[in-house]
């Protein structure tokens, strides 16, 4: 389900060198990622997604006050009627999810996964509509208290964009820390499939909040558990056909084109008989990943086609990250979204933590979780391109402002602080007491 993008408010003539093409204006996003990662690699060995967040937040800063020092030398005018000219709904929501959900889907392993199918499934459906629910109503009662104008439908709409946790962040940052493997298939798995859920609850609360929706919750509840089946039905159908389709031939340019198709037009194909796209591309790149690339792949081709989906992936979060930095343009540093997105900080935390605590007491008698686990879950919510992709996705308007402030409040921390900070985290929690004698 798509949400409309709204009326978009008709944009204030810009300066000559702002008029660039669409072409110009990817140019320029890639040149400035190219940069941005060339430094970040020679002097900084940063992570790449918290450099990157980094940098665009630095280069939106500094713009924004050289436009007020020396106006004439650099409008900001120019960079924000730029950023306007993508149409954000469009690109990111119909196009770019694709490739970063498939590609990280075609890194899971299916037998892990398995074995922690019921806690996954939890986080990943209940888990993620309490966090949306919880976020919305202490943001909106926050939010109120502190004066500032949005309404529960916006707070809505931020919580569902916000409640998935990122694939691609969280694997960044569990790359060099050392999480006891059942832990870290929880982590992961759940971030993999929350995502296709997020969407499907941020296109609906965007529909209500534009005014393009009138569902009831039950309603609401059945159009989401059936685009989730039908979804999944579609991902395992085409992940088979694709798998066949390999089997058959032994040349890895076509397999690889064979498979950016299956990721673009299992997307579309979804998108266009009323299923959830993401949960079809999750499903089918599972599949691709364990069944069609070590079984019907040689081992070329898997080099070929797993080098392929890295470059696509690092290409695209790379960008996302610095097209998110430079969206603080827009904000134009004042107070009201910048305080919203203070609030948004611990009120996401908390709606985290009493999500993951709630899920574990559920499960606790079914299944066995680490010592930590609850402390874990909460710091390696790792938010990251997902939430920004939708983020950028909603119409502009005031509350754009606001959810573009929040949504990068928490990516900001949570890619940060929580990134370079969770191994500490892991090695506090899981550590034994001093007089534990047990191997």
């Amino acid at each position: 389900m798509t949400a409309s993008p709204g009326n978009t408010p008709s944009i204030p003539a810009s300066p000559p060198e702002a008029q660039l093409s669409l072409f110009q204006v990817f140019a320029l996003l890639i040149v400035t990622t190219a940069g941005f990662s060339w430094l970040n690699r020679r002097f900084l060995g940063l992570p790449e997604h918290i450099a990157l967040l980094l940098m665009g937040l630095g280069a939106a800063v500094a713009l924004v006050l050289v436009e007020r020092t020396v106006p004439s030398l650099w409008p900001v005018d120019a960079v924000e009627a730029m950023l306007r000219r993508i149409d954000f709904e469009a690109t990111l929501m119909q196009g770019v999810l694709a490739f970063l959900l498939f590609a990280a889907a075609i890194t899971i392993d299916w037998q892990e996964l398995k074995r922690r199918s019921l806690a996954i499934a939890l986080l990943a459906t209940i888990g993620v509509a309490l966090s949306a629910v919880l976020v919305a109503a202490m943001l909106h009662a926050v939010a109120g208290f502190a004066g500032l104008p949005i309404s529960f439908a916006w707070c809505l709409v931020f919580g569902a964009l916000i409640a998935p946790t990122d694939p691609i962040a969280v694997s960044a940052a569990l790359e060099h820390v050392p999480l006891p493997a059942r832990l870290r298939v929880d982590v992961v798995g759940e971030s993999l499939f929350n995502d296709g859920v997020g969407v499907v609850l941020f296109s609906l609360a965007l529909s209500a909040a534009t005014g393009d929706g009138d569902t009831g919750i039950a309603v609401a509840t059945l159009e989401i558990l059936a685009e989730i089946a039908g979804a999944l039905v579609l991902g395992v159908v085409a992940g088979l056909a694709a798998t066949y389709a390999f089997r058959q031939i032994d040349d890895y340019s076509v397999e690889v084109l064979i498979s950016l198709a299956l990721a673009m037009g299992g997307y579309a194909l979804a998108d266009a008989i009323g299923v959830s796209g993401p949960i079809t591309v999750v499903a089918s790149g599972v599949l691709i990943g364990n069944l069609g690339a070590p079984r019907a792949m040689s081992e070329r081709t898997r080099a070929y086609f797993y080098g392929f989906w890295r470059l696509i992936d690092d290409l695209l979060n790379a960008a996302l990250f610095v097209l998110l930095g430079l969206e603080v343009l827009v904000l134009h540093l004042r107070t009201t979204p910048l305080l919203f997105g203070l609030i948004a900080v611990p009120v996401v935390l908390i709606a985290r933590s009493a999500t993951v605590a709630a899920t574990l007491a559920t499960l606790g008698g079914w299944l066995r979780f680490d010592k930590g686990a609850g402390v874990i879950l909460t710091w390696a919510a790792v938010r990251g391109a997902i939430s920004a992709a939708l983020a950028l996705s909603v119409p502009y308007g005031d509350e754009r402002e606001l959810i573009l402030a929040a949504t990068y409040a928490v990516i900001l921390f949570s890619s940060v602080v929580q990134g370079l900070t969770l191994e500490r985290v892991i090695r506090l929690t899981t550590r034994p007491p001093p007089d534990d004698k047990s191997t």
